[in-house]
């Protein structure tokens, strides 16, 4: 998510919120992890639940280093013959090839499915268009449901409209793209960003990697943590930040009127010599400027002003997200 690649135009924001619109999401890759220890085998790597991740369910999970620092971040969900993973395209590779290592004994093995699969976003009056693909849609988030043309999930509102991602076999799919052109505007895959920042729902990227314990980001509230489980790696310190107390630490929306790139650091104008934050995701704004999640001190949030790169860099303004902190938070 980089609001330098590309401006979203007005017609973009308005078709989420007048009509419909579906986004070709490039910027993600698809593992896929068949085998009949996959599901075990991912239940003791990543911070959610797999064994009891039934068919009609997605769900959000991370993947920690042993310090209990975030290497990824996806969504989940069971295929015919597999555990598939939707993650930022530029950690994949090094997602994958980390996981593979622990394999070991497990009768498990990990596949880039990028070349094969593709997914589509959907915002706004979608349901007429996707009942002509699916023969039922999910009617809940992160509920899902299976056809001849591949997944269907439901996932988090963002702009008060509803979004579904369609994740199919790329002949299927490409081959209906024609026909959807007709009943809705295609938008640009920053569209999709927006979003998700909109949703409050963090992505890590490469520019990422390594800095966050899902608290962080708020992976707690979104449910891609389950505390009940069995061990995974960096686990002890994710369960320490839960119940040491206070989290300290959190993922906020903002805007700046200026560019923006995640890892860049945060600044507060009492503060100014060491940062308070990190971008997290970016994405054109509405109106110009950037939209962003930001990983932020919530001490920083009281008083004073956060700025991007320095405390004379551009300063950001908070807006409210979809989700409340829990109250202890």
């Amino acid at each position: 998510m980089n609001s330098q690649t590309i401006a979203l135009a007005a017609s973009d924001f308005d078709s989420v919120k007048t009509s419909g619109t579906y986004m070709p999401l490039t910027q993600f890759g698809v593992i896929d992890v068949k085998g009949e220890d996959a599901a075990s085998f991912l239940h003791n790597q990543i911070t959610n639940d797999v064994q009891h991740l039934d068919a009609s369910t997605a769900r959000l999970a991370g993947y920690c280093s042993p310090k209990g620092r975030l290497l990824g971040s996806f969504l989940m969900w069971r295929t015919a013959d597999a555990v598939r993973l939707l993650i930022a395209r530029d950690t994949q590779a090094a997602v994958q090839k980390r996981l593979s290592m622990f394999v070991l004994r497990s009768k498990a093995k990990l596949t880039d499915a990028s070349a094969e699969v593709t997914a589509v976003g959907f915002a706004g009056d979608v349901r007429a268009a996707l009942s002509g693909i699916f023969d039922a849609l999910p009617d809940g988030v992160h509920v899902k449901v299976e056809g001849p043309h591949g997944s269907l999930i439901r996932v988090p509102d963002a702009a008060h409209r509803p979004r579904f991602l369609w994740v199919g076999p790329k002949a299927e799919v490409e081959a209906r793209l024609a026909k959807l052109d007709e009943k809705l505007k295609r938008a640009p895959e920053q569209m999709w960003d927006w979003l998700d920042i909109h949703a409050g729902e963090p992505r890590i990227t490469h520019a990422t990697v390594e800095q966050f314990v899902p608290q962080m980001v708020n992976f707690d509230i979104l449910g891609a943590v389950n505390f009940k489980k069995g061990c995974y790696p960096g686990q002890e310190i994710v369960a320490r930040s839960q119940y040491r107390g206070t989290i300290k630490r959190r993922t906020a929306l903002a805007h700046v009127d200026d560019d923006a790139a995640p890892g860049a650091e945060l600044f507060h104008s009492d503060d100014p010599g060491q940062p308070c934050g990190l971008v997290v995701n970016v994405a054109p704004a509405e109106n110009g400027g950037a939209d962003c999640l930001v990983e932020i001190k919530l001490a920083a949030l009281e008083n004073g002003s956060v700025h991007i790169g320095s405390a004379a860099g551009p300063a950001l303004a908070f807006v409210p997200l979809p989700y409340a902190f829990p109250v202890d938070a």
